[in-house]
């Protein structure tokens, strides 16, 4: 048909309204395209927030067994050898258990994509579509 197309109602559109439906095609693409954009992003902090709450479970959680079982131990331990090394062996003990923690903390953060990817996938689609509309 050449640059004019049939509407709904059997008349000839001119370029200008093709154009004009292509725009408004467009946009809504892409107001879709940054609406899922924004899901996806709301799903990784959701993840960044899960990580970040169990570093804060862990912190708090090390804290107060460290503070209890470590002087349950420097004084069990001060029995049996100087109370000063008995504090620098609990100390060591807990320095590992930190190290655990934060080993494990780092892994889950890790697994958190700032990109929301579908989003990136789906634009490079449209802008191949966009480029070549007929393949």
């Amino acid at each position: 048909m050449g640059s004019t197309e049939m509407d709904r109602h059997g008349r000839e559109r001119s370029a200008g309204e093709l154009l004009s439906a292509v725009t408004a095609d467009v946009q809504t693409l892409f107001r879709q395209e940054v609406e899922l954009a924004k899901a996806e992003v709301r799903e990784e902090a959701a993840k960044a927030g899960k990580a970040a709450g169990m570093f804060g479970g862990a912190g708090f959680a090390g804290y107060m067994v460290a503070l209890f079982l470590s002087l349950a131990a420097v004084f069990g331990l001060a029995n049996v050898m100087d109370a000063g090394w008995a504090a620098l062996i609990v100390t060591a003990v807990w320095a590992v258990v930190a190290a655990v923690l934060f080993v494990m903390g780092r892994s889950r953060m890790r697994e958190v994509s700032p990109k929301p990817e579908k989003t990136v996938q789906t634009l490079k689609e449209d802008a191949q579509w966009a480029r070549h509309p007929t393949k």
